[in-house]
């Protein structure tokens, strides 16, 4: 037994209004297909006009009826994937940050061997580089030799040039 929705007047106006303000391609698509299915549209047809599976769209009705348009039109991909909050990222890299201070090297390997005994797994090569650049961090490393630099037969060459041409 498939259960039929009603959409008052004011819903309708409601749904109208959301496309109106909205911006999102996907977003619109979905609202579309709320309006047509309470138009009295059969799942099939909308899902053909919105490239949709017809299931799709019964499940989009039924999350507007039960839990409103903001189940519809917001952004439910949440983008803080981290193991730590950055108050415990920035209180665990303190420690590492008073030796850099004080002038020691500080390793990445030691930091991402901490972080992991600290989050309890391992992580990805590029992680704890994230974690190090969200707190302002950077690479720095004195060069082994400036990388334009004359060879020492060149030098020596110039060298003598200067000799010559001075006399």
């Amino acid at each position: 037994m498939s259960r039929c929705y009603k959409i008052t007047e004011e819903q309708r106006k409601e749904l109208e209004k959301a496309r109106k303000k909205n911006k999102d391609k996907n977003v619109e698509n979905r609202l579309k297909a709320l309006i047509m299915r309470f138009e009295g549209n059969r799942y099939e047809e909308i899902g053909k006009q919105c490239e949709y599976h017809p299931s799709y769209v019964s499940q989009l009705v039924s999350k507007y009826w039960n839990q409103g348009l903001s189940s519809i039109t917001g952004n439910h991909y949440k983008g803080n994937r981290r193991n730590m909050s950055i108050e415990e990222e920035e209180a665990f890299l303190s420690q590492y940050k008073k030796q850099a201070e004080q002038g020691q090297v500080v390793e990445v390997s030691a930091i991402k061997a901490a972080y992991e005994e600290k989050v309890g797994h391992s992580i990805g090569g590029s992680q704890i580089y994230y974690v190090l650049a969200r707190h302002g961090w950077r690479k720095v490393m004195p060069r082994s030799k400036h990388p334009n630099k004359a060879s020492e037969e060149e030098i020596e060459a110039s060298k003598k040039l200067t000799i010559e041409s001075g006399n």
